[in-house]
């Protein structure tokens, strides 16, 4: 059975990722893996805290080089939609030739360009999301995703600052958001667009609601580790982006 050494770069403050994709890439029946995380000092999610994180990538790098990574994830969304159109493709560059200098041959993915993946691989066009940001900074990730060609019909942004609140939002809350929202004609809802904002409990259960697919930055992120891995996309209970390599019952 294949191993699978995860490399993420997350904010200091950040507890989730490090929660839900130990807990979806978990559910894999044919690989196991190992997480392995580098932390950027981060408290507060505004333009002046994200510049300062991101400072701090190039020591993360180095460190999690040291560990033999089959795979890194950089796992702060935001800070890289709030740098404009086309940041993650630039920065995983970066990341990925720094890594090369050291002899690495990590491959290199990041929680901006998975979302983009992750919808791009369920077809959708047109979509609604859910963030915690503040309104200036979610209206830069409505910015980015329409860079990348998706129309966001509706989106809704909780304005939480305080990185660690954003941990402990709670699901009704996020559904609340999303029951909010105008659906109609969306091919996908983004229920989190944020790795820090919990959701994994609420993608199954969102999908049962709202009829259309569900997805989150933790979720895509699993589909970009998991197709950058060469492993099939076959996770239950996790939306239908990680069943996207199940049969269909004829």
């Amino acid at each position: 059975m294949k191993h699978v050494r995860v490399g993420l770069v997350v904010p200091s403050s950040n507890v989730t990722v490090e929660t839900e994709m130990p807990a979806i890439l978990g559910r894999h029946l044919g690989a196991t893996f190992s997480f392995h995380a580098s932390r950027m000092r981060m408290a507060r999610v505004s333009p002046e805290g994200l510049a300062a994180m991101n400072a701090q990538r190039e020591r993360c790098i180095l460190e999690l080089g040291d560990a033999g990574t089959d795979v890194l994830l950089y796992a702060c969304l935001v800070a890289l939609m709030a740098a404009g159109p086309g940041e993650h493709q630039r920065v995983e560059g970066l990341v990925a030739e720094q890594l090369a200098t050291g002899g690495a041959s990590t491959v290199v993915r990041s929680s901006a360009g998975a979302l983009t993946e992750g919808l791009s691989a369920l077809g959708a066009r047109r979509i609604a999301l859910v963030t915690p940001y503040l309104r200036p900074l979610a209206e830069k990730v409505v910015a980015y995703l329409e860079a990348e060609g998706f129309e966001v019909a509706d989106w809704r942004a909780l304005e939480v600052e305080d990185n660690v609140a954003v941990g402990c939002i709670p699901g009704e809350r996020v559904m609340e958001a999303a029951r909010s929202l105008d659906l109609a004609g969306v091919d996908a809802l983004v229920i989190s667009a944020c790795v820090q904002m919990p959701s994994l409990a609420l993608v199954d259960a969102a999908e049962k609601e709202f009829g259309l697919p569900v997805l989150s930055a933790a979720t895509a992120g699993a589909f970009s580790i998991l197709r950058a891995n060469g492993l099939p996309v076959a996770i239950p209970d996790a939306g239908s982006l990680l069943r996207a390599d199940v049969p269909v019952p004829a």
